[in-house]
């Protein structure tokens, strides 16, 4: 899986900080798009996410793995798995804010959290994953 703890650890770190700057886009857009534009939270979330998700595999690709990977490769890999979890998200913001009448912005706090390892470990495991040495 990884070559070694400290390597996945050191990915793990990066995939953090990348995400960051993903998800500080994502929550701009979010923001803006309620309250400027008054778009539903599960719509902009949606939107919000999808932006954040092209800033990630950017950022994810050169940065946290250094791949190698040709984009035809690593990209529709990295979009099924940003899609899948983005439904996610956008189920969990509609869900948080529709059925239980919570805070958007919580809600997608939690979103968030709960979609980050997901995300890190599909992509270690299947989008950046070099072959193995033999």
């Amino acid at each position: 899986m990884f070559t070694s703890l400290a390597t996945a650890w050191r990915r793990l770190v990066a995939f953090g900080m990348v995400g960051a700057i993903g998800t500080l886009a994502h929550y701009l857009a979010l923001v803006s798009l309620v309250e400027i534009w008054g778009l539903h939270p599960a719509a902009a979330t949606t939107v919000g996410f999808a932006l954040g998700a092209v800033i990630n595999y950017l950022l994810n690709y050169r940065y946290t793995f250094n791949s190698s990977k040709s984009h035809q490769d690593a990209g529709p890999k990295f979009a099924l798995i940003a899609i899948v979890t983005g439904v996610l998200n956008t189920w969990m913001v509609y869900a948080g804010v529709d059925v239980l009448a919570l805070d958007y912005i919580l809600v997608q706090i939690a979103a968030t959290a709960a979609v980050f390892l997901l995300n890190f470990v599909l992509n270690s495991l299947w989008t950046f994953r070099e072959k193995d040495a033999t």
